[in-house]
């Protein structure tokens, strides 16, 4: 019985169309998911400088809401409405809850969905 010195190694042609379908797929997801997290942290920069604003205790709700619609003109923020910022603006108190959610499809029935909850405090109840 005679062995051959030449071993076979590598990949086999099933298993490399499987492994780069799963980089294509994973690049995908990466491509479709990057520019809603980039969006939320323009979100959250807008709802931090709110939140820092001076005398935001005193502000009432629609002033609030509107500093608030302003920055997120400013910075191009897309997917979120007035229907999904809540406020809640008493004398000495403020609460700013902004509650979303973004579906992105990514092929034919195949959708990914992203859920994002920010909100601030400011002054005693």
């Amino acid at each position: 019985m005679q062995t051959s010195p030449y071993k076979q190694q590598g990949l086999t042609f099933i298993s490399l169309v499987l492994l780069l379908g799963l980089i294509a797929f994973f690049t995908m997801l990466v491509l479709k998911i990057g520019p809603i997290y980039f969006n939320h942290s323009k979100v959250v920069n807008a709802l931090d400088a709110v939140e820092n604003t001076t005398d935001i205790t005193s502000k009432s709700r629609a002033e609030i809401l509107s500093s608030l619609m302003k920055r997120f003109d400013m910075n191009y923020v897309e997917y979120v409405t007035t229907d999904d910022i809540h406020i809640q603006a008493q004398p000495g108190y403020v609460k700013v809850d902004i509650d979303y959610e973004r579906v992105e499809p990514m092929m034919g029935n195949l959708s990914v969905l992203v859920e994002f909850h920010e909100g601030f405090e400011a002054g005693g109840k």
